[in-house]
């Protein structure tokens, strides 16, 4: 249910109840791109896979080959053997499932207009922007890991000269000749006289 709050229309809480990290669990990297699946998508919004398929191919033009794409069958295999889905065979899906970049799933905005439709994209376009802010700060961590390392190797570098220089010195030591050393105190040589 909808409500209107200062010209704007607010998107009731029983419209998006799905959380953000539950659809981020949905995106899934195919081609080096993270996409979510058509059946993914449909059950986000409340339609059949088919349903949404089909508003889709009446609007084709809006979805180039890097806002849709459709799976090889070693792609589908693959994921198949991540997830329990069922097969071709077995009354399952009949055809190669498709699957919609960042981008995509924005244009599905344009296409389905249902109020759900709408909710589910605001929360969507959240769940990638989390996984890109996620992404980002795991690069930043990289680069501070790597130079923390390259300080401790270096330090380390430093230190084990010095433990080599340490320990040919007590080999010298070790190795060289006793010297016989003078009594202390006075003696009488008599054998000087």
């Amino acid at each position: 249910m909808a409500t209107k709050r200062s010209g704007r229309q607010v998107v009731s809480k029983a419209t998006a109840t799905v959380s953000v990290e539950r659809i981020g669990q949905s995106i899934v990297v195919i081609r080096g791109q993270k996409v979510l699946l058509d059946s993914d998508l449909a059950a986000l919004y409340g339609v059949e896979t088919k349903v949404l398929l089909q508003a889709v191919k009446r609007n084709l033009t809006r979805f180039p080959a890097d806002f849709m794409l459709q799976l090889t069958v070693e792609e589908w295999g693959s994921l198949r053997s991540q997830f329990v889905t069922s097969s071709f065979e077995h009354g399952g899906r009949r055809y190669l499932p498709y699957a919609f970049t960042e981008q995509g799933v924005a244009m599905l905005s344009s296409v389905l207009k249902s109020e759900r439709a709408v909710a589910m994209n605001i929360e969507i376009m959240r769940a990638f922007v989390r996984i890109r802010e996620l992404l980002g700060g795991n690069k930043d961590l990289a680069h501070q890991l790597k130079t923390l390392e390259d300080r401790v190797a270096r330090k380390f570098a430093a230190h084990d000269h010095a433990i080599a220089d340490i320990i040919k010195t007590i080999r010298e030591l070790i190795n060289s000749p006793i010297k016989k050393s003078r009594p202390i105190g006075f003696t009488a040589n008599l054998d000087e006289k």
